[in-house]
């Protein structure tokens, strides 16, 4: 979670008002201020945001809050209290953060709050998909199946973005390594190219080499300039990238940039799917799912159409019609959709969407892997080249010297 600063404007009073507030992002930041009947005039990220080293570090792994919830509904299932099911499961966690957590959950419990409005408190672990499941649980009296749900959609979403990130790790370590090589050649190997050449009077050093050497004189005597530079670099990109402005951009590129849009779309696609099956299971209402899922799919341009489609549906319109024409919405997701209204299976039609398109991401991220490869060894290949002519031209011209001069 990030702390924004606001200035906002109340419409009932016509006064300023200044003050801060826990969002993921500046967009969630401003939702956030107009439930609460303002206006907001400016939004800016606080200088000790609550993302620092230390929430970082205690930070809860998807992992655990399976287990968390397995474990709690099963104890629930088998007819345990509330309470005696929070605390057993809380004595076997390991997470020292989530101990600490569900330790305030269940005073809160005792003290007479329901599980859902005890868990709201502490956004960090239990974001709006878990509680918004929770509270329906309770509403229903299926908590336990609830839950169960809950650790069913953690898994598959955590599996989803485990593929996609290891998708991206290969290229990055294959440019790393080029990259260090390049550095030691440029560094260290064509240094003393000029070596040579500085002792032979009237010779010249070809243009490429003259260039990767001003490069090389320069990362060598000003390496403290190129760490600074860099540093600054990732530094203002970081607070950049959590800015509104900057999430928009980025995302749009995950949703077109070659080859990785595709992948990104199927990913999208699946997990608006699979969110929103879980939660029409759980008896969620339309609005409400349309609402938590738009937050769910983690990107603008998605939670934009959801909410530009939610104001179609309380308008009168059918989900399917709502979102059928929309560029941020793969065609099949309105088709499926409209089936399912058609025939009253929503949720059913809703989990074979999310099917197909998981494997669709396990599909595109072979594809990608094929195609990378190649791309990756020509660029490797070119590098290579100019390395390998930087080094090589001067020698060829120095024996071509001495073959003048020798006849």
């Amino acid at each position: 979670m990030l702390s924004f600063r606001y200035t906002a404007r109340d419409t009932s009073t016509g006064q300023y008002v200044k003050a801060e507030v826990q969002a993921e992002d500046e967009q969630s930041a401003s939702k956030l201020i107009r439930k609460e009947g303002l206006v907001p005039i400016d939004i800016a990220l606080a200088e000790k945001s609550a993302t620092g080293f230390r929430s970082r570090f205690n930070r809860v792994r998807t992992k655990e809050k399976v287990i968390f919830s397995r474990q709690l509904s099963t104890l629930i299932n088998a007819g345990l209290p509330l309470v005696q099911s929070l605390r057993t499961v809380n004595s076997q966690t390991q997470s020292k953060t989530l101990k600490v957590v569900v330790s305030k959950v269940i005073s809160d419990v005792e003290a007479g709050s329901t599980l859902s409005a005890a868990m709201a408190k502490h956004p960090q672990v239990f974001n709006r998909v878990y509680i918004s499941l929770v509270a329906a649980g309770e509403a229903s009296g299926t908590l336990d199946k609830a839950l169960e749900r809950l650790a069913i959609q953690q898994e598959k979403d955590a599996d989803l973005i485990s593929k996609v990130r290891g998708a991206m790790i290969y290229p990055i370590i294959v440019l790393a390594v080029m990259l260090g090589v390049v550095g030691f050649m440029i560094v260290k190997v064509l240094p003393q190219v000029q070596t040579l050449y500085d002792g032979i009077p009237g010779a010249h050093l070809p243009l490429l080499t003259r260039v990767l050497l001003a490069v090389s004189h320069f990362i060598v005597h000003f390496w403290w300039i190129v760490l600074l530079v860099m540093g600054l670099a990732a530094f203002f990109t970081t607070r950049w990238a959590r800015t509104f402005g900057g999430k928009r951009v980025i995302d749009r590129l995950k949703m077109v940039l070659w080859p990785v849009g595709p992948l990104f779309m199927k990913m999208y696609m699946a997990r608006f799917s699979r969110t929103g099956t879980t939660l029409i299971a759980s008896g969620v209402p339309l609005i409400q799912m349309l609402e938590i899922t738009g937050e769910a799919v983690d990107n603008v341009h998605i939670e934009a159409s959801i909410d530009k489609a939610i104001e179609k549906v309380k308008g009168g319109k059918s989900l399917a019609e709502a979102l059928t024409h929309d560029d941020n919405f793969l065609e099949l997701v309105p088709n499926m959709l409209r089936i399912g209204e058609q025939s009253g299976s929503m949720e059913q039609m809703m989990a074979k969407t999310a099917d197909y398109y998981e494997k669709e991401v396990d599909d595109q991220i072979k594809s990608i892997s094929t195609i990378i490869e190649p791309v990756l060894m020509v660029i490797l290949g070119i590098m290579a080249f100019i390395i390998v002519a930087a080094v090589l031209l001067p020698i060829y011209g120095l024996a071509g010297q001495s073959f003048i001069q020798g006849t």
